[in-house]
């Protein structure tokens, strides 16, 4: 058969004793059957469909139906096992013990994930070390809050030399960098490495590092890095996977990233990389210019507040970098007016003319830049604007003139209006979605009449209440006399509640405080008449789009 379920099954200690022990099964299980009676159970119409055809069936149900299937009989345990691909363990330490039976059981795992709250001993390095023996075909492997499982632990796993094994991801787990890079040297199809919140790797401050024989047989194709706070231990794990690696993803990663993309620069050279993610990071021009230099064919470049870079490093990579596919750029930052403006964006439209998807977040982006990526780039389909007093009516009206292959466009925060909506719905030919969330002066009749003229179009306007502009979160309205919630607030009845919910770039964080402290206001006036429903104070969560959906 095929792949498995694509849902992780979660087995506790509980159900695994159960399965180890290998119990028969009571008669209350058996498989369902047509025609049952008190007296005598009819014949099991499962017992003529073909092994394949009742693994297809497991790979259809939910995580919870497919474990209790496998309780109902032998060979629908047998079945279940032989055709179970991922496999979610609670990794407590009462699960070391059982590990060479439960994964006996599943051998045909190829996606192995092992979970455990910080609050409790995890699995130990015994328990992990026989993990490449059971599974053969073992690809993927996540450990997360395995805070028992040492640098020792994941050496051991690693003399196995697991062939197929091709990612990895660590999160909250206590080993450092010596059992990284064991990892690292010894599995030789690894292609993907994710490490997440690693407090020892930054407590130790040793750099990941590989032998020169080691560096030749590295396969790193893609390097994930969320909330670590050393960014110089990166750099010899960069340099030496520089010939292979194609994206680099830092998230809420501490140091001085423009000597991290120097280093890189000066010691790889040319590089493969083709997709760059920095977000809340510390890097500026002299960063961009490195990626400039060393990385001709990059495709995918996403800055989210940074803390440093301005149109000159953006203009860099734009002369350089003329493969460039999707820009999404969020250009809020607290440190100063130090930021990419208009000029960036015009240096990357008069130069990258294979734009595909352009998302810009606080950028004042002026008709000159629309006009000349509507020009100079004929294969853009979508693209966003966000949070800028500078998108308008009339540029709106450009874009709904001069976009001609544009197929999804997101206008969020900006001081549009009807009108600028009736120009989208004469223009943008090929227009296949439109999103207008955060602007006040956009009505939902409008959308309705849009709705109306274009009917293959998909349009998506959030709502405000009438004549006061305050944006409504879906099953936020309140009244006092409305039905109350599981969170104890009272829920207005269905015909007073928005729509939709409206989604909230990540680049204004004001924004939020201000609705909050808006939505707040608007109660307080309203709270003397009970029959009056009102906005609550937001309490939504930001919700950041890298891309145009």
């Amino acid at each position: 058969m095929g792949q498995g379920s694509s849902c992780s099954h979660d087995i506790s200690s509980t159900q695994i004793n159960s399965a180890a022990t290998g119990s028969a099964i009571s008669k209350r299980h058996w498989p369902l059957t047509v025609g049952e009676s008190n007296e005598e159970p009819a014949a099991d119409l499962t017992v003529g469909l073909p092994d394949e055809c009742l693994a297809w069936v497991f790979n259809k149900l939910s995580c919870q139906d497919r474990n209790s299937c496998s309780l109902v009989c032998k060979r629908w345990r047998l079945v279940d096992s032989k055709s179970r691909q991922r496999l979610t363990l609670l990794a407590r330490s009462d699960i070391s013990p059982l590990v060479s039976t439960l994964l006996s059981r599943f051998s045909s795992v190829s996606i192995l994930s092992l979970k455990c709250s910080r609050k409790f001993v995890s699995i130990d390095n015994d328990g992990l070390s026989r993990i490449p023996t059971l599974l053969s075909s073992l690809k993927k492997l996540k450990l997360k809050g395995c805070v028992d499982v040492s640098d020792d632990g994941l050496h051991a796993f690693s003399l196995h030399r697991p062939p197929l094994l091709t990612k990895l991801s660590f999160a909250s787990c206590g080993f450092g960098a010596r059992g990284i890079m064991s990892l690292v040297s010894n599995c030789p199809s690894l292609q993907d490495l994710t490490l997440k919140r690693l407090r020892k790797l930054d407590a130790q401050n040793i750099p990941l590092s590989l032998e020169d024989a080691e560096i030749k047989h590295n396969q790193l194709e893609r390097i994930c890095l969320k909330d670590l706070h050393n960014a110089r231990l990166f750099i010899p794990l960069l340099c030496a996977s520089s010939k292979a690696l194609q994206t680099l993803i830092v998230c809420r990663s501490s140091g001085n990233w423009d000597r991290v993309f120097e280093s890189f620069q000066q010691a790889s050279g040319i590089s493969s990389l083709s997709e760059i993610q920095m977000e809340n990071v510390q890097i500026g021009d002299l960063g961009l210019v490195a990626v400039s230099a060393s990385c001709p064919n990059l495709q995918v470049l996403y800055l989210s507040r940074v803390s440093d870079c301005t149109d000159e490093g953006l203009s860099a990579v734009a002369n350089s970098c003329r493969k460039l596919r999707k820009l999404h750029i969020d250009a809020w930052t607290r440190f100063g007016n130090r930021t990419i403006g208009d000029n960036g964006v015009l240096s990357v439209a008069t130069r990258c003319s294979s734009l595909q998807e352009v998302v810009l977040m606080g950028v004042p982006v002026s008709v000159a830049s629309l006009n000349a990526l509507a020009s100079n780039c004929p294969a853009l389909e979508r693209m966003a604007l966000c949070n800028t007093d500078s998108i308008r009516d009339s540029e709106l009206a450009f874009i709904a003139a001069k976009f001609l292959p544009l197929k999804k466009l997101c206008i969020k925060n900006c001081p549009i209006s009807d009108s600028g909506i009736e120009a989208v719905g004469e223009g943008c030919p090929s227009l296949e979605k439109l999103k207008v969330k955060r602007c006040r002066g956009v009505s939902q009749v409008s959308a309705s009449q849009l709705r109306m003229q274009r009917s293959s179009l998909v349009v998506s306007v959030d709502s405000a209440f009438e004549g006061e502009g305050v944006m409504v979160e879906e099953d936020e309205v309140v009244t006092a006399n409305g039905a109350q919630g599981s969170n104890g607030r009272r829920r207005a009845p269905s015909n007073n509640r928005s729509t939709s919910t409206h989604v909230i770039c990540s680049s204004r964080g004001a924004l939020l405080l201000r609705s909050r402290f808006g939505n707040a206001m608007q109660l307080s006036r309203r709270r003397p008449n009970d029959n009056t429903p009102v906005a609550s104070a937001s309490r939504t969560t930001p919700i950041r789009s890298s891309s145009v959906e």
